[in-house]
């Protein structure tokens, strides 16, 4: 793991800790300067980041404090209370599996 990553995973932690405690300011920060290494350093953000941050406000969204999480058919939509949207896939189980 190279020092970019453990910086961005570092950060990651802050700003989950940040957006808790209600700090949403100082975690938009630790996610702003996230964003930057991986770019400079040419890296990809891990899921967890992309899933847990909004690409239009940099915000760290928690569910139910600042971000709105319903599921649809075959998708998950994030809504941030800035009003941005993610949408990700999910394959829901087959009903044969179910029994």
């Amino acid at each position: 793991m190279s020092v970019a990553e453990e910086r961005i995973d570092r950060l990651t932690e802050l700003a989950r800790d940040a957006a808790r405690a209600g700090e949403a300011d100082l975690a938009r920060q630790y996610v702003r300067r996230a964003r930057r290494i991986a770019e400079r350093n040419r890296i990809a953000l891990p899921r967890r980041f992309k899933r847990f941050t909004c690409d239009r406000c940099d915000a760290y969204l928690v569910p139910g404090r600042n971000a709105r999480v319903r599921t649809r058919d075959g998708h998950v939509v994030v809504t941030c209370g800035c009003g941005g949207h993610a949408r990700y896939p999910y394959r829901r189980p087959d009903s044969d599996d179910a029994v």
